[in-house]
């Protein structure tokens, strides 16, 4: 075509070439954007960083880990929670295939919980305590608790494993184990409005508060 056939009628006629290079999609790592559960499937997307493409893919939902014990009711209440636990290793069944959900927490059981979330760290010694017998199941978690000022004895010589985990020295573990990891507990509420409150103990006052 010559620039004369282009200019007719004292008209110009201006043409563009335009080049598109397909270099492909350059993807980001994937995000979860939903989290999966034993019951629906979650989402995780990603997007490309030269045109803004996002991709959208599902994540299959897991297995359930309540189902594996014969007396946890996957319609109750707890079943978030249990599943999450189970899952992350932090609680196991009593024997048998049950879990117990109605059954009482020990201190002994709330330590071992504990010393699972930290990671199962080693204590430099013993506690030393009578009832803790070396090589039961909570004893390596007795020993960390005691060591990192997570948990103290209900005496000098004692730490009363099998005996139930009270409000106030479960919410003052939990205290001691935030304030180890860095957490902020500075919070501080009213327990005024409870008539009880003056029967909380000393060790538990600020935790409780």
């Amino acid at each position: 075509v010559t620039l004369g056939e282009l200019e007719r009628n004292d008209q110009s006629v201006d043409q563009t070439a335009t080049l598109t290079l397909d270099f492909g999609h350059l993807w980001s790592d994937w995000t979860v954007t939903k989290e999966p559960t034993c019951t629906e499937p979650g989402e995780q997307t990603r997007t490309c960083s030269r045109c803004g493409e996002v991709e959208t893919e599902a994540i299959a939902a897991y297995p359930c880990p309540s189902e594996a014990y014969s007396d946890l009711n996957t319609d109750q209440w707890y079943h978030e929670y249990t599943d999450y636990v189970i899952r992350h290793g932090l609680m196991e069944g009593m024997g048998d295939g049950k879990f117990a959900p109605d059954g009482k927490l020990t201190r002994g059981m709330l330590v071992t919980v504990l010393h699972r979330m930290a990671g199962e760290p080693a204590a430099s010694a013993s506690a030393g305590f009578a009832d803790v017998a070396a090589g039961s199941y909570c004893a390596a978690a007795v020993d960390w608790a005691y060591e990192a000022g997570i948990a103290e004895g209900v005496s000098g010589t004692t730490f009363a494993p099998n005996a139930p985990v009270t409000r106030e020295q479960l919410v003052t573990f939990l205290y001691r184990y935030a304030q180890r990891k860095g957490l902020k507990t500075d919070a501080a509420g009213s327990l005024d409005q409870y008539p009880d409150a003056g029967s909380i103990g000393n060790f538990a006052v600020e935790p409780m508060t």
